[in-house]
């Protein structure tokens, strides 16, 4: 192994390889364990709930996209954005990425949502959503 290297702990033989690759590894190297990555059924959850929110509602008196209740939603949950500079002298927004969101950070994200949604009076298109609004 050399550079960078994943392995998703999904069976007893990939366990052995992981410990193996420690085993070997010189001193000083980094190790990262991650909890599981979120899931599609969460993803497509996030994304309908972020449609409904930018259909219905207003933050300061502006409707605002998807990508941009998601970078808000994200900051309620502690996510900092970062901005760097555009190559014609403006500020982009860096780093604001749903995709490395583990199970249950996913999971609160949704919650935010859905509480979010719960006090400004949100439909959710979601029949299941719905359901738990009532």
């Amino acid at each position: 192994m050399s550079g960078r290297a994943l392995l998703v702990l999904s069976s007893r033989q990939i366990r052995e390889k992981a410990i193996d690759w420690i085993m070997r590894l010189p001193p000083g190297t980094r190790v990262e364990f991650k909890e599981p990555q979120r899931t599609l059924e969460q993803n497509d959850r996030m994304w309908a709930m972020l449609t409904d929110i930018a259909r219905q509602c207003t933050l300061n008196g502006r409707r605002w996209s998807t990508d941009q209740w998601k970078v808000i939603f994200l900051h309620e949950l502690g996510r900092e954005a970062q901005f760097i500079p555009s190559l014609t002298g403006s500020f982009i927004p860096y780093g604001q990425s749903s995709s490395d969101l583990g199970v249950k950070e996913m999971s609160d994200l949704i919650e935010s949502m859905f509480a979010y949604g719960a006090e400004n009076g949100v439909r959710w298109s979601d029949p299941k959503l719905q359901e738990n609004a009532a």
